[in-house]
């Protein structure tokens, strides 16, 4: 039940979803295999996009193979792994990162949630677990030809490192070799492409310029990208925070909201939307750039150039379409996870 009051943009949202964003029968569709890397503890809308990744594992729409972080805080993983266990997904396989990108904050949300002894884990210790890099070529060495959906939602690092990487006891194919041959498209959160006159250094392409302007150069599948404007748009409500999750004495989800910054605050939805359109392309929650070519300058901007053969695309939404996509992805993360039923 929830206990925030709805709101005109609800109803909106409501009547968009049962007219135009109707779903299909989850049973007759074969689960979309993804692997998810992310920059868990630098913002919380990564915990957000997370939860409504293992709502869709639950309902058998995807096949979560595994999550990889390009954030070397510690915490990242140790949260990842919480999170994996309260979810029912234990032993969800899990990367971390070395060397990476100059982008720790002190006393993330990661930080704090995991000092709290309150919730279980099932890796004793993160730092024996695989480089994000290693991970990845494992995952998709396993996988069926053109049949990974990545979704990224932090940094290029990883994903430039398993581009250059080399034939390994995983697979006898280079980086470049082996995404060619099973991955199906990559779908980030990145970039700012209009209005024109009002660009941006979008965090996610600044914090590792190198390596994102590698992705958009060398990538060998058709890439998506959710810009900053998208989630800007959408505002996840601090009601549903404060109503809906009281269903456990604490949440790893809420509890890490509560203390990433002063409460009360509605947070933008960048990566959630990044995982709405990748899980649900079809759902009429944004509207498709023409294909083009996307190129990253040297400080960091995005640029889309159309070109009827470019593999590259960003996403964009109109009002009516965000109080759409909000309404899903509040309905998605405010549903009760697998291990813990209505009674």
């Amino acid at each position: 039940m929830k206990t925030y009051f709805i709101t005109a943009w609800m109803l909106l949202a409501g009547a968009t979803l049962s007219t135009a964003c109707s779903e299909a029968p989850v049973a007759e569709q074969a689960p979309m295999k993804v692997i998810f890397d992310t920059d868990m503890g630098n913002d919380i809308d990564d915990a957000l996009a997370l939860d409504m990744l293992y709502k869709y594992a639950d309902e058998g729409r995807i096949e979560l193979l595994g999550i990889t972080s390009n954030k070397e805080e510690p915490q990242s993983v140790e949260y990842l792994d919480l999170m994996n266990t309260f979810y029912g997904y234990p032993n969800l396989p899990l990367g971390r990162i070395s060397d990476g990108a100059d982008c720790d904050r002190v006393n993330s949300f990661t930080s704090q949630t995991v000092a709290d002894p309150h919730y279980a884990r099932t890796i004793t210790d993160c730092t024996t677990l695989p480089e994000s890099v290693d991970r990845l070529r494992e995952l998709l060495s396993e996988a069926p030809d053109h049949s990974v959906t990545i979704i990224a939602v932090g940094f290029s690092t990883n994903l430039q490192r398993l581009l250059a990487s080399e034939a390994d006891q995983c697979s006898p194919m280079a980086g470049v070799v082996l995404i060619k041959q099973k991955v199906k498209q990559l779908v980030m959160m990145g970039g700012d492409f209009y209005p024109e006159d009002d660009t941006m250094a979008e965090y996610n392409i600044r914090i590792d310029q190198p390596a994102a302007k590698a992705i958009f150069e060398q990538w060998p599948t058709p890439i998506v990208t959710s810009p900053f404007e998208v989630g800007s748009a959408i505002l996840y409500p601090v009601e549903s925070i404060l109503g809906d999750f009281g269903y456990v004495e604490k949440h790893p989800l809420a509890e890490a909201y509560k203390v990433y910054k002063p409460m009360p605050y509605d947070r933008p939805m960048w990566d959630p939307s990044a995982v709405l359109y990748a899980v649900e392309p079809d759902g009429g929650y944004f509207t498709v750039s023409e294909p083009g070519t996307i190129h990253v300058t040297d400080d960091a901007y995005t640029h889309f150039t159309p070109a009827a053969d470019g593999p590259h695309r960003y996403l964009s939404v109109t009002p009516e379409q965000a109080s759409a996509a909000l309404a899903r992805c509040v309905e998605l993360i405010t549903r009760r996870p697998a291990p813990y039923p209505v009674q």
